[in-house]
């Protein structure tokens, strides 16, 4: 058993390279091997959001506060709220984050394969985010 105590891990700043505007990250948990399970608690202020992107096996998120925005490539923009749960199929190019006036909070789950959780993308362009 692990126990990770509230405010144990520090939080981190959204990388610029992978996020628009003001993103705080506060990691949940990394399972250990042969376990592949990762989650962070997201923070995105208004019209901050992530680039484009996909995983490999996969992401599912859960919205905690606040109001967001997805997109999945091809597909319309959706409106998400506390309580609702987003699943992206692995491979899935997507994006996600806050409205335009209001912040967001998701906890994001998704597996390693191969070490690896993500694979980032172009930028969301301000035509694309405000579609």
């Amino acid at each position: 058993m692990d126990i990770k105590r509230s405010g144990s891990q520090p939080s981190g700043k959204g990388p610029a390279e992978y996020f628009t505007g003001t993103v705080r990250v506060d990691p949940l948990f990394e399972a250990p091997d042969p376990a592949r399970a990762v989650g962070a608690s997201v923070t995105f202020e208004p019209a901050a959001r992530t680039a484009w992107h996909t995983h490999p096996l996969g992401q599912t998120l859960i919205v905690t506060a606040g109001a967001g925005r997805v997109q999945r490539w091809g597909g319309p923009i959706e409106e998400i709220r506390p309580g609702d749960v987003v699943w992206f199929e692995p491979g899935e190019k997507h994006w996600h984050g806050a409205t335009a006036t209001t912040a967001m909070t998701h906890i994001a789950m998704q597996e390693r394969l191969n070490g690896k959780t993500v694979d980032w993308l172009e930028k969301v362009s301000d035509e694309q985010y405000q579609a």
